[in-house]
């Protein structure tokens, strides 16, 4: 699902050029492999200094592949419109789900971040959160990556540029929150973000650098702050390999969603997203190891509770669950049906943390 924009290999600082053709040699191999094509696919690309347009154009074919422009059924009195955000640091697009349910009273914001090639109606769709802020009368949204910031859509985690407050990206999404938290008179003290692969690796850098903003995190197959710098780093912190130290950052209420069969984020990322959220948290009290199976997989989760008795980390790795979304909507792309239904229980750990 991480594919990134091509033209930041051009950028890679330090690199010979032997290096640059291997890693792009890669970048190309984990691209195929992720869009189901056999090594052999590869035979017919050119070598040398004619590689890297050839990378180009292969992202170009798979970008065309990537997910159809979604119809969203909005129920009577519901509201999905569409806005554009825009600060000293960027612009972007976003949607804004307000539920038919908000006329008796809104409790809360969700900012869902997407995964790459993704859209914020195709990850809607895949996620179901907007039927769950219709029953539970919380105000969802979706901004959308610029391609023009990113060629595939993924939301710039791994650059040094967009991994600190008041800069990039966290920038544009914090002062968009903050607009959204205005408009919709939304208490302050109920604001959370959760995303999907990069969209949650953007997720968790947001909880770290603004925790003034958002209150709780939810990651699913995503990476822990700062474990990345840049493209190369990016990609072994992908597969496992810490590169880069992941830094501490102010600690949010977080829970984790990892697949242990994901060949595309390492299940250990979310082991790391974990750990930083419990080093820079506060005292914890108590932690509670159970197991069980839902939606027709088994799951291992871990909650640690804060010394006031609230649920502070719940990790959650899922048994035979890929590169997708737990419990998602077929509707969607990178969902799986079967496994616990993260969005839901991403919400309730953000609105009822002791429950």
């Amino acid at each position: 699902m991480i594919n990134f924009n091509v033209g930041a290999w051009r950028q890679a600082a330090g690199q010979s050029r032997a290096a640059q053709l291997a890693s792009t040699n890669d970048l190309v191999a984990r691209t195929l492999a992720q869009h189901g094509l056999t090594a052999g696919s590869m035979s017919g690309l050119p070598g040398g200094e004619a590689l890297p347009q050839a990378l180009s154009g292969l992202m170009s074919r798979l970008q065309s592949q990537g997910p159809a422009s979604k119809t969203v059924d909005i129920p009577n009195g519901a509201r999905f419109a569409e806005d554009r955000f825009t600060c000293a640091a960027g612009t972007r697009r976003y949607r804004t789900y307000v539920p038919a349910s908000a006329q008796e009273g809104v409790i809360g914001l969700v900012v869902m971040l997407h995964g790459c090639t993704q859209t914020p109606e195709d990850f809607s769709a895949g996620t179901g959160m907007n039927a769950l802020a219709e029953k539970h009368r919380f105000v969802v949204v979706y901004p959308q990556q610029s391609r023009g910031d990113n060629a595939q859509s993924c939301w710039n985690w791994f650059s040094r540029g967009d991994q600190k407050r008041d800069r990039g990206e966290p920038a544009i999404l914090a002062g968009l929150t903050r607009e959204v938290i205005a408009r919709h008179t939304i208490p302050e003290d109920q604001v959370f973000v959760a995303g999907l692969s990069a969209g949650a690796a953007m997720a968790v850098i947001l909880g770290g650098v603004y925790p003034d903003v958002f209150k709780a995190v939810g990651a699913h197959s995503g990476l822990p702050a700062g474990s990345a710098k840049d493209v190369p780093s990016a990609f072994s912190a992908m597969a496992g390999r810490e590169t880069v130290s992941a830094a501490r950052t102010a600690a949010t209420r977080s829970i984790v969603f990892h697949g242990d069969a994901d060949a595309t984020v390492h299940p250990s990322n979310g082991e790391q997203i974990v750990r930083q959220a419990l080093e820079g948290g506060p005292g914890q009290s108590l932690q509670i190891e159970d197991a069980g199976t839902g939606g027709g997989r088994s799951y291992r989760r871990s909650t640690t509770y804060d010394d006031a008795g609230r649920e502070a980390v719940e990790h959650w790795v899922i048994e035979g669950l890929g590169h997708a979304w737990s419990g998602g909507q077929s509707a969607g792309s990178y969902t799986d049906p079967k496994g616990p239904d993260a969005s839901t229980e991403m919400v309730r750990f953000f609105f009822c943390p002791s429950a």
